[in-house]
């Protein structure tokens, strides 16, 4: 098989790693992908680091058996602190691309200064966003405030009602946010509430998401490495570790057109 052919292997703890699928397949449509929800896990959020960093290593020795090219870690809590030990431990044998880097990098670019971070318990506890952050501006002031709700309420499908508006709205109003120019959504389930953000915020402040930064980022390292396809031959492939019906109901709304899910006893 030609490089270029081979998958683009994508995991999350759930289906909020949909929207960053979806993502890459509208941008590079001519990419076969593999995706893998470790659904039994979910959320990664409320994991502790060892068992975070043992999920992923598992599930990037299945993509890597999968004969993928490139693994996303399409989740921000496995960004956050397994990225480091998955290029470790695979040193060599497959590029991977996080959610954190990107759009760390876009958000010095762009230039603003007091910059508020919402994510999963893991993610903010692991202080990746301040850290990297500040080690390209030190000038940049971020305000991290965790937001466990928002991804349960996501994934279950609570889009709608005052609850939902009453939820975002509790944490968006939280004094940790106060004076920011521009907030991160360093989840990838938050994209789906981006408008609801939006509006609670009257459009004055810069809300951003990695979706989009990160298909790019692919993009340009497959193109790079000469591994772009010029056409798929393979459908799209969904993995669940857990399956249940609601889960594929759900799907369609994080990666916007119906698919269906094999269950996959990985843990087994």
């Amino acid at each position: 098989m030609n490089p270029g052919q081979k998958p683009i292997g994508i995991f999350d703890s759930g289906i909020g790693g949909l929207t960053v699928a979806n993502a890459i397949n509208h941008l590079l449509p001519e990419e076969h992908l593999i995706y893998f929800g470790d659904t039994i896990h979910l959320p990664y959020g409320d994991k502790s680091a060892d068992a975070i960093r043992y999920y992923c290593l598992e599930i990037s020795k299945f993509l890597l058996e999968q004969d993928c090219k490139m693994i996303v870690i399409a989740c921000n809590s496995a960004s956050s602190v397994a990225y480091d030990i998955l290029l470790d431990f695979f040193e060599g044998k497959i590029l991977f691309v996080n959610v954190v880097d990107p759009l760390v990098e876009a958000v010095v670019q762009l230039g603003y200064q007091n910059v508020g971070v919402i994510a999963t318990k893991a993610t903010i506890n692991s202080s990746v966003y301040p850290n990297k952050i500040k080690s390209l501006n030190q000038k940049i002031k971020v305000a991290q405030l965790a937001t466990p709700l928002l991804a349960p309420m996501i994934e279950e499908g609570y889009f709608d009602g005052t609850i939902r508006k009453s939820v975002i709205e509790s944490y968006l109003r939280h004094d940790d946010l106060k004076g920011i120019d521009a907030l991160l959504l360093a989840c990838t389930h938050y994209p789906l509430i981006k408008k609801e953000i939006n509006e609670i915020y009257e459009g004055k402040i810069a809300i951003l998401d990695s979706t989009d930064i990160i298909s790019k980022q692919v993009k340009n390292i497959l193109s790079h490495e000469g591994l772009l396809n010029e056409k798929r031959t393979m459908p799209n492939k969904f993995y669940v570790s857990d399956y249940t019906k609601s889960f594929e109901e759900t799907a369609k709304i994080f990666y916007g057109e119906d698919i269906h899910f094999e269950a996959l006893g990985l843990w087994s």
